[in-house]
């Protein structure tokens, strides 16, 4: 299984832990961005690119995007065919990264 990963600034910490927890347990990752902090970057950007990935072969690849609210974020992994993004806010699975 292949997991695309996104974030804009906003997620990038834990984009990072993600990947690496992620690669640990024998998953295929794609880094789709950002790859450094810049509090101007802009979150379309990332995440048209995960999910134009997972809109390749969504049999056999999963996306994780992050983002500020994430409503954006799912708004915009939304636009790709077989694509369906679900917000889902996560606070409490920061402790156990």
């Amino acid at each position: 299984m292949k997991v695309f990963l996104a974030t804009d600034h906003t997620g990038l910490e834990l984009k990072e832990k993600l990947k690496n927890f992620l690669t640990e347990k024998g998953f295929e990752v794609e880094d789709c961005g950002a790859f450094e902090y810049d509090k101007d970057d802009d979150y379309p950007d990332f995440i048209s690119v995960a999910a134009k990935g997972v809109s390749k072969d969504p049999q056999n690849s999963r996306g994780i995007i992050f983002g500020g609210s994430g409503q954006g974020e799912a708004m915009v992994a939304n636009k790709f065919k077989g694509v369906r993004c679900a917000l889902f806010y996560a606070a409490w699975y920061l402790r156990i990264l």
